[in-house]
């Protein structure tokens, strides 16, 4: 997954477009969220739910109207891609909307349901209208800068639930985080590109790590401590940790240089050390993740975290089935933070491990994409937006098993977030516009369809 190993030139077959595939595993996709939206009316009320005509219609437009623009301005993109965020979009909608029906004073699913839609329609945006993902490139230092206000204007806000990381503004909010990680990708991508030999190769071998120099290294170190230091501040640890694992594998991919990881998990095991020791919120939970049971043995009831551990047992190898869980008890972050719980206690082990295979498989997609391409910016673009959705799988689901300590972020699709939604179709829509410059066969390609070799760095 190095750049290095990238360089090899990809199979020289020229490869189908499958848009057929693709509408076909949409109509799928939309089918099981609408199954999935009847199944739970029919387990709370005894009847189906009688707006199911016009969720599956809603979904199925949105989906539609996705897919012609892939079919239209990126014939050749990986025609997985698409249909697995409609069917986790749709999932996740599902799972909100069965936890409406024990809060009936906070409904969500409506809301989500409008970002979806916002989502979809800036997805579609992109992919009309960013015709070759290299002219993110020139963009790089204005990307870190928006980057770098979105992330420290949340700081004048009052903080949600010990975390300053949302903007809100009259009834409504959004977290600009979300969309920060995007912008980071992609100046993390072009300086790499820009500077990959210079890390690879330049500088003081120490042990078996080849060091940079100061002046290569050193601006984008700067930029990514002080990404994280406002996160600190804000005490989102939980992006924090996710701008950290991001910048360590770029910097691994684009030097092929096995240290980076190790130094990586070293400076993330100190960093995690020290936050937790001195930061109040951070070590409450590090505490609830070390003991999950001890509110319960003091008298005070399950934690949330202990609560969500209950529901994942309570599902067992199938399930309960939709609508027939008890996974609101965790309270206020059922909706978000916990909402794999629901999946766990009403899907059981076997749907669960569906849900994870649907994000193996989108990231894979990604990172094939990546790595089936020749210009480095594009390779490491797309590795890096992969990885994103990767790191928030594992940071997120290892939190509510009690894997890892919770660090309060929205699993991707599934959660209640608009913010996350949003971001997350545009990371889709990004993917599929660096697949479709992958699988595009070359202009001059002979008869025989074996597509003509291309220079190095031509995509």
């Amino acid at each position: 997954m190095t750049a290095t190993m990238a360089d090899a030139p990809p199979p020289d077959l020229r490869l189908r477009k499958r848009r057929g595939v693709e509408l076909l595993l949409l109509i799928g996709a939309v089918l099981i969220s609408v199954y999935g939206y009847a199944a739970v009316g029919l387990a709370r009320n005894g009847a189906v739910p009688p707006d199911v005509a016009g969720y599956g219609a809603g979904l199925g437009l949105l989906a539609l109207l996705a897919h012609l623009a892939v079919r239209f301005r990126a014939p050749h993109g990986d025609p997985l891609l698409l249909p697995i965020a409609v069917l986790l979009n749709g999932l996740g909608l599902v799972l909100i909307y069965r936890l409406d029906l024990e809060t009936p004073k906070n409904q969500a699913a409506p809301t989500q349901l409008i970002w979806s839609t916002l989502g979809v329609a800036l997805f579609i945006v992109v992919v009309v209208f960013l015709r070759d993902h290299r002219v993110l490139q020139r963009y790089a230092y204005l990307s870190v800068a928006t980057a770098l206000v979105l992330m420290i204007v949340p700081i004048f806000f009052p903080a949600v639930n010990g975390a300053k990381i949302w903007i809100r503004v009259g009834g409504s909010s959004f977290q600009p985080g979300e969309f920060a990680k995007i912008l980071l990708a992609v100046f993390f991508a072009a300086y790499l590109a820009a500077n990959r030999s210079a890390l690879a190769h330049t500088g003081r071998r120490i042990w078996k790590l080849q060091l940079p120099t100061g002046r290569v290294l050193g601006p984008i170190v700067a930029i990514w401590l002080l990404s994280v230091g406002v996160l600190v501040l804000e005490r989102d640890l939980g992006t924090s940790l996710l701008f950290f694992g991001l910048f360590v594998i770029m910097l691994y991919v684009a030097t092929g240089r096995t240290g980076w990881i190790a130094v990586g998990l070293l400076l993330a095991a100190v960093g995690a050390f020290v936050v937790g020791s001195l930061e109040p919120h951070v070590n409450s939970r590090v505490q609830d993740w070390l003991d999950p049971f001890a509110s319960i043995d003091a008298g005070q009831g399950p934690s949330q975290l202990a609560q969500s551990l209950f529901a994942f047992a309570a599902g067992g190898m199938l399930g309960t089935g939709l609508g027939l869980g008890h996974s609101i008890l965790i309270s206020f972050a059922a909706k978000s933070d916990f909402i794999l719980a629901t999946a766990g206690e009403e899907l059981g082990l076997t749907g669960l491990t569906a849900v994870f295979l649907l994000y193996t498989l989108l990231v894979a997609r990604g990172y094939r994409a990546g790595l089936a391409l020749r210009d480095p910016f594009g390779r490491l673009l797309s590795i890096g937006l992969a990885s994103i959705l990767a790191l928030q799988v594992f940071v997120i689901a290892g939190g509510v098993m009690g894997l890892i300590p919770l660090t309060g972020m929205a699993m991707p699709f599934l959660a209640q977030g608009g913010s996350s939604v949003v971001t997350n179709w545009i990371i889709v829509a990004l993917l599929i516009r660096v697949s479709d410059q992958a699988r595009r066969p070359h202009p001059d390609h002979v008869e025989t369809g074996v597509i003509a070799p291309m220079a190095k760095d031509e995509p």
